[in-house]
């Protein structure tokens, strides 16, 4: 049997630019995707986007053998290719147009760059210092983090196809997947946020060093992420317990952020100790702690090694090898697919994955987006929950663990309280696996197996389980047991070193950026997808598992390619952020050649472009540039300025906030939000209307976030048809946790209450 999940299934992609990253999701899974690419500029990104695929240097025309036979075709506006036309003669078939800006809209006819999405998606706002210019972040993030949003969809609608439904077709634009995947302000948040409203946040870039400081040492610097009560009291006792830090106020870490002591404490005890030396030091003591490395570093360490993080291909390029491990083999790039067959479909049900049962274990944002993917799609998901050990995306500005993030991530879910720790428990989620098609988690390494819940066990009692696990190293490799937290996984990677401003080494920016969760998991709900597919040849089920560092150095493929550091410098400019009128306004500009400066030097009115008449010229005059242009920005607001530019043939966009989103042209004209009401929430929830915007697809239900243990006997009775007396026995015995009566009154005098909290903007 072929461990690729998706061998068999044939692809046509006609895709340029990064968003031809899409194809090679599907190619590492095994796909065999025949991609026109006739830009072959053998570039370091052109590599990374078509490793594993077949190239043709012309386009297909109606009559290709590769179009006849295609599962799936992928094609953008400039590709020729009448999807339309060909769908019409094959229903089943699953095309997507790929754009930045979608078919249609009031900025269809707009460039973009990655920063551009940084800018309209909200990135860009939160990037940066205060009282300093807004930061873009490096590399390509924008459109890495899109790529995965259309390659979920595209399988949810194979497995419907290969099941025995129709097709689908997808208007998929760059823009809608960066707002998903990278960091969507009115999604799922982290827990250092307390779920609150993305208005009530500042409209300001956080102060340097915040959250998950950066704290320099003997040869070089470490991060630290103090969330946890235990976590505090784990770095007290490391540092000798000093008395002025007794207090139990410093459990609360509102308490420790506010101490103007406490981080130069310990800034000094770090300050004459090795990396090495503080990580153990840190782990012995439950202290989440991580060296500050560059991407060559982390590829050159011992765990990266171990775990075979990178790859080399026949020609000796270096390459990650690849996001996912399935059955515990790298879903690298492929150079020869491998073929397979599917048998004859049975009727399949109008939402994909509608006759799926899914139990989630997940927790934080990466666990919130996986299986919730799985319930836009129709699954039946169940939040396991205990009492005992919340997740902590429950912490909240409402006591009954309830906010509107929650609320973004955790939609179209039931909620099951069960004592995991009790051998009843155990047991009675083991019935419930029986049941189940998938199971999803996110602890760290181990967590399961110590519960009896391994992998191994539950496969064993349903062979046709799909397993979801996430982590942030992975399972395997010197560094698995790390405590891993998102800023933790970026300090590793080289990424908190490459956002940095160029003129001040100590200005780490990444700080309150939730990347790489929301993106790991999508990759997540990927793995899952192309399972289920395999499951249709195979009847069995199989294990699909993410390691966050390495959706990181994916993301920077083309630097590993050129082995430079993470999010190298642009090779031209201007590239970057330029003042506009108003307070703390702005607005990106990004030329790419000779063309685009002869463009904007008109539109300006800049008579000395002619001076700079090549990239290394503008490069070596980027001062001077930029102060001729942010002369001229800085008398227009940022929404005219941008699209002055745009009419002039210029990637510019406005710097966007995110209170800004909804009411923006762009997203209201594509219905990108839905706007629902919540039966313990007195705020609107604001939430994306699709996975992918589609005709041929159900909108996701609307079914609102759960309490704790809110729907625990409803579950019990549906899944395994307990009647009402052996649920109350379950209940004495504390096996079954069924929503806390005080919760409850919590949630029902919030909602009686005449103070909500509201936006503020």
């Amino acid at each position: 049997m072929s461990n690729r999940p998706l061998s068999g299934i044939r692809v046509v992609e006609s895709v340029r630019g990064p968003l031809a990253m899409i194809g090679r999701y599907l190619a590492d899974l095994g796909a065999e995707v025949d991609a026109f690419a006739p830009d072959g500029s053998q570039s370091a990104e052109w590599i990374v986007v078509h490793a594993g695929k077949r190239l043709h240097a012309k386009g297909p025309d109606r009559a290709s053998p590769v179009l006849d036979r295609a599962h799936v075709v992928i094609a953008d506006a400039a590709s020729g290719i009448d999807l339309a036309a060909i769908r019409k003669a094959r229903p089943a078939l699953v095309t997507m147009a790929v754009s930045d800006f979608g078919a249609d809209g009031p900025l269809a006819d707009w460039r973009a760059t990655g920063p551009v999405l940084h800018a309209l998606s909200a990135v860009l706002s939160r990037s940066g210092i205060r009282g300093r210019e807004p930061l873009l972040p490096p590399g390509e993030l924008a459109y890495q983090c899109a790529a995965p949003q259309a390659v979920f969809a595209l399988l949810g609608a194979l497995y419907r196809s290969l099941g025995g439904g129709e097709g689908a077709h997808f208007d998929f634009a760059a823009l809608d997947g960066a707002v998903q995947g990278l960091d969507p302000g009115f999604g799922i948040n982290g827990s250092a946020t307390m779920g609150k409203p993305v208005g009530l946040l500042m409209r300001d870039r956080p102060r340097a060093g915040f959250q998950y400081p950066i704290l320099r040492c003997a040869d070089g610097y470490v991060r630290i992420c103090l969330l946890a009560k235990r976590q505090w009291r784990g770095m007290f006792q490391w540092m000798g317990e000093p008395e002025q830090f007794a207090s139990p106020d410093f459990d609360r870490t509102s308490h420790r952020y506010a101490s103007a002591e406490l981080l130069p404490y310990i800034a000094g005890f770090f300050a004459d100790k090795r990396r090495i030396d503080l990580e153990g030091e840190g782990q012995r003591h439950g202290v989440p702690i991580a060296s500050v490395l560059t991407l060559g570093e982390f590829l050159d360490s011992d765990h990266a090694a171990a775990r075979e993080a990178v790859a080399t291909l026949d020609d000796g390029t270096r390459l990650p090898n690849g996001f996912l491990t399935i059955d515990g083999a790298r879903m690298g790039p492929l150079t020869a697919p491998e073929a397979a067959s599917f048998p004859a479909a049975t009727a399949a049900p109008l939402a994909p994955f509608g006759d799926l049962k899914v139990l989630d274990l997940g927790v934080i944002v990466v666990g919130a987006e996986g299986a919730r993917l799985l319930g836009d799609l129709g699954a039946d998901v169940i939040k396991i929950e205990s009492g005992a050990f919340p997740d902590g995306s429950r912490q909240s500005y409402l006591e009954h663990g309830m906010s509107v993030s929650f609320a973004a991530g955790h939609r179209n879910k039931r909620s099951l309280g069960i004592n995991l720790r009790s051998d009843a428990g155990r047991d009675l989620f083991l019935d419930m696996v029986r049941q189940a098609d998938v199971v999803c988690s996110n602890f760290k390494p181990g967590t399961m197996e110590k519960l009896g819940l391994g992998e191994a066990e539950l496969r064993r009692v349903n062979p046709r389980l799909v397993v979801s696990e996430s982590s942030a190293f992975g399972d395997t490799g010197p560094w698995s047991g790390r405590m891993g937290y998102g800023p933790l996984v970026r300090a590793s990677t080289g990424l908190t070193l490459a956002w940095r401003y160029p003129d001040d080494p100590l200005s780490f920016s990444d700080s309150i950026t939730v990347y790489p969760d929301h993106v790991a998991g999508r990759i997540c709900a990927i793995g899952v997808a192309a399972l289920l597919i395999r499951r249709l040849r195979t009847g069995l089920g199989g294990v699909a598992k993410v390691a966050q560092s390495e959706v990181m150095i994916g993301h920077f493929a083309a630097d590993v390619v050129r082995g430079t550091p993470a999010g190298g410098a642009p090779t031209d400019w201007p590239w970057g952020v330029y003042r506009t009128a108003g307070s703390d306004e702005w607005c990106v500009i990004t030329i790419e050649g000779d063309g685009d400066w002869a463009k904007l030097c008109t539109a300006i009115g800049y008579d000395e472009g002619s001076v700079f008449d090549s990239p290394a010229k503008r490069l070596a005059a980027r001062g001077e540039i930029d102060a001729a242009i942010e002369a001229w920005t800085t008398g227009r607001n940022q929404h005219e300025t941008a699209e002055t530019l745009q009419a002039a043939g210029i990637a510019a966009a406005p710097m966007l906030r995110l209170v800004e989103l909804p009411d923006f042209p762009y997203f209201r004209a594509r219905g990108f939000y839905r706007i629902e009401d919540h039966p313990w929430l007195q705020e609107k929830v604001v939430g994306d209307a699709y996975v992918v915007r589609t005709a041929d697809l159900p909108a996701p239900p609307l079914r609102p976030a759960p309490l704790s243990g809110e729907q625990s006997e409803e579950v019990i009775a549906d899944w395994l048809g307990i009647d009402a007396a052996g649920i109350a026995a379950l209940k004495i015995d504390a096996i079954l946790e069924p929503l806390a009566e005080a919760t409850r009154r919590q949630a029902e005098a919030h909602m009686a209450s005449s103070h909500p909290v509201t936006a503020t903007g």
